[in-house]
């Protein structure tokens, strides 16, 4: 591998590590935010997404956390982190998709679960 490609190569990392980390920002905002609309007295299905939409935030959030570190880390921890992350995410997705008002969040885990799957393919 040449010196440019070696430079392009830890670019496209960078990139795609920051590119996740953004969405998972941003999806455990929009997942924060969903299930404090749900009202804590509402049915079983309100029920649910708020659980969904805490834990998908939880994991995103810890997602950021390991992404952000400057240390070197062990791959298989980062992989393991990225695919539970995707995983959850597209959990939630799916229980979003269920619940009139929250197709925006939907959408946002999906992307968060690409990002993911993005940087995994690049480790």
């Amino acid at each position: 591998m040449t010196s440019t490609t070696s430079r392009q190569a830890l670019v496209r990392f960078l990139e795609d590590r920051f590119a996740c980390a953004q969405a998972c920002s941003r999806c455990a905002r929009s997942c924060a935010l969903r299930a404090s609309l749900m009202h804590p007295d509402g049915p079983e299905e309100q029920g649910l997404v708020r659980r969904e939409g805490v834990l998908c935030a939880e994991v995103c959030e810890a997602t950021v956390q390991i992404l952000s570190r400057q240390t070197a880390q062990d791959e298989r921890e980062v992989r393991a982190q990225l695919e539970w992350c995707r995983d959850v995410c597209l959990r939630c997705a799916d229980v979003f998709d269920g619940f009139p008002g929250a197709e925006g969040s939907a959408k946002t885990c999906r992307e968060c679960a690409q990002a993911c799957s993005d940087f995994l393919a690049v480790l």
